[in-house]
């Protein structure tokens, strides 16, 4: 099988090139439980059966809403779409209004859900979703139909060959799944997004991940429902990579020690707690073995690739892998070849102080609306550069329009928007997606991302100001966790901060002071808001007079995606954050 069209192309692929015995592992009661090849194939075609059974048609939409990444989402992924139907995940966190609208929107008929919790949620709703037929639980839930219900009806194999014809119907071109962006602003947009959209983009990214085929395990833990974790597990699928899945976030530590995995997936919030989780443990430390930790950063703080450091350095960082660095890999599984980051922006400090480590960060560029990979470094053909997302992918055109914003085009740009032809005129305006983002392509072909194009302000002398860029920087600070910078219209840029508490509480037991106990006594404290001060002082002199941060106030509160701060991506909520602290933009400026 050589041409892989479809997305249930790649499992097949697999079972012919590495038929693994551990293609899929979730972990259940304690016990890593494996799925091969052929049993992943067996139970999708067995799904499919079953919805052919319950009168399954083609281009019929089906929900699938899991808490964490597990086997049974991609079989049912690989089962929904042999039938022509689509997919339709959908985060597990948002809430029920929202879960509403897009079943609504989407017309799902049937939904899979991981637990009593999403249940429950979308249970709530169902009155209210006149085509949802019914919810089916991968969990064993009382009151609730399960899974293996469609596992039973799919058992007798006497209508496979229906199974077969709606595979062979389905083109390249068709629609394979709705993808609802969270969205920093109003209702979530449907993205539609092809076979051939995902496909090519999984074959262009391909060449760029330096994996062993058919040898290498996987982690997986970021939402599958998010077209990044997707985009990458199918490209394990056509790597003969064995994937594993993380049970949460919490247990994250003891899976890295369990799987020892060789490569996974990252957003720079996760990378930055396990830096600041190693920095913690490493100001502990006495003596001879606190200086040669700081000596190690110190070094990993200025690492360049391709040994562009000279001979001395590369020396220094021989014994300092040795010493310091070879912990960190330890505490990671000990055998992490590769990290992939997207989603945000990645602190390049960060980015040096890893791949220094010996675990380097592939930072990549993309959207949902382009499946998602535009651009990503890798460590071959000197394609990585700190502080870029790395060359644009061959097969994908990049232009950069006038006004500095990122134009894209190529077979990885989605259908559009799901009924709505206003918003995909606007996106696909002149053939080319237009992304949103400013950003700029240096002279070896980097691109680099500099802003977001609606976030960009203007002060009310008339100079522009870019936010992110700002954030990204005094995120540098170990003060500070989350930043938002604000002045549209005003005369100065200021910000809102959430202090890093936990860091804040170490830092006052080190210097004795009381600062209280709450995160409200502690964003109120007048020495911390001065010692954040001084960070946000220094960490100014990078940028122009006019674009300074000048003011800052400290927010009450850790700002959470349940609390309506972030986005299930974690990228900032600008409205309502504004909204939620406008007492405090008015002390900024109001008290002038």
């Amino acid at each position: 099988m050589n041409q892989i069209t479809r997305l249930f192309d790649f499992p097949y692929y697999q079972l012919e090139k590495y038929n693994l015995s551990d293609a899929l592992v979730t972990k259940q009661n304690g016990e890593w439980i494996k799925t091969s090849t052929k049993e992943y194939l067996d139970k999708a075609n067995t799904i499919s059966r079953g919805l052919l059974r319950m009168g399954v048609q083609k281009n019929d939409k089906i929900a699938i809403i899991s808490s964490n990444n597990r086997t049974e989402w991609n079989i049912t992924d690989i089962g929904v779409l042999q039938t022509g139907a689509q997919t339709v995940p959908i985060y597990p966190t948002i809430s029920a209004e929202d879960y509403e609208y897009i079943l609504n929107h989407s017309e799902s008929i049937y939904c899979f859900v991981s637990d009593s919790e999403v249940f429950a949620k979308i249970n709530s709703i169902k009155h209210n979703v006149p085509t949802l037929k019914e919810i089916y639980s991968y969990n064993d839930i009382p009151g609730c139909k399960s899974w293996k219900e469609v596992l039973q009806l799919g058992e007798d194999t006497s209508n496979q060959n229906a199974v077969e014809e709606r595979k062979n119907s389905i083109v390249t071109t068709d629609l394979a799944t709705l993808i609802y962006t969270s969205g920093t602003t109003g209702r979530p947009k449907g993205v539609m997004l092809s076979h051939q959209n995902i496909v090519s983009d999984v074959l262009m990214s391909a060449p760029r991940v330096p994996l062993r085929a058919g040898d290498c395990r996987g982690l997986s833990f970021l939402p599958v429902c998010h077209i990044f974790e997707r985009m990458i597990l199918y490209l394990y699928q056509y790597y003969g990579i064995s994937i594993y899945f993380a049970e949460s976030i919490e247990k994250m530590s003891d899976n890295l020690k369990e799987v020892k995995p060789n490569v996974m997936t990252a957003v720079p919030r996760l990378l930055e707690k396990v830096y600041d989780k190693i920095y913690a443990k490493g100001a502990d430390l006495t003596g001879i073995k606190k200086k040669l930790f700081f000596w190690a950063i110190d070094l990993g703080l200025v690492y360049e690739p391709y040994e562009a450091n000279g001979w001395w350095y590369e020396f220094q960082l021989k014994i300092a892998r040795k010493l310091i660095f070879s912990k960190w890999k330890e505490g990671l599984g000990g055998q992490l070849e590769l990290m992939v980051s997207g989603s945000a922006a990645l602190q390049p400090r960060l980015t040096r102080v890893f791949a220094a480590a010996g675990i380097p960060i592939m930072e990549g560029y993309g959207l949902t609306e382009t499946s998602p990979v535009i651009s990503v470094n890798e460590e071959k053909n000197k394609g990585f550069k700190i502080g870029t997302v790395g060359r644009v992918l061959d097969g994908v055109e990049v232009k950069i329009a006038e006004d500095g914003e990122i134009l894209c085009k190529g077979p990885n740009v989605m259908i559009g928007y799901y009924k709505d032809e206003t918003q995909t005129n606007e996106a696909l305006n002149g053939g080319y997606f237009h992304t949103g983002d400013i950003g700029e392509i240096d002279s070896e072909g980097f691109l680099k991302i500099t802003d977001r194009k609606k976030e960009m302000f203007k002060t009310s002398g008339g100079k522009y100001v870019a936010p992110q860029v700002l954030e990204n920087t005094l995120k540098q600070s170990r003060f500070i966790e989350q930043i938002m910078v604000i002045g549209d219209g005003e005369k100065m840029p200021a910000a809102f901060i959430q202090p890093n508490f936990d860091f804040v509480k170490e830092w006052a037991k080190l210097k004795g002071i009381s600062i209280g106990s709450t995160e409200g006594e502690i964003s109120s404290n007048p020495d911390v808001k001065q010692r954040i001060e001084e960070e946000v002082e220094e960490l100014n002199k990078k940028f122009g007079n006019w674009e300074q941060v000048k003011k800052i106030e400290l927010t009450p509160e850790i700002w959470s995606i349940d609390g309506g701060h972030l986005t299930p991506t974690m990228k900032l909520k600008r409205k309502i954050i504004k909204e939620k602290y406008q007492y405090l933009y008015d002390k900024i400026y109001n008290n002038d």
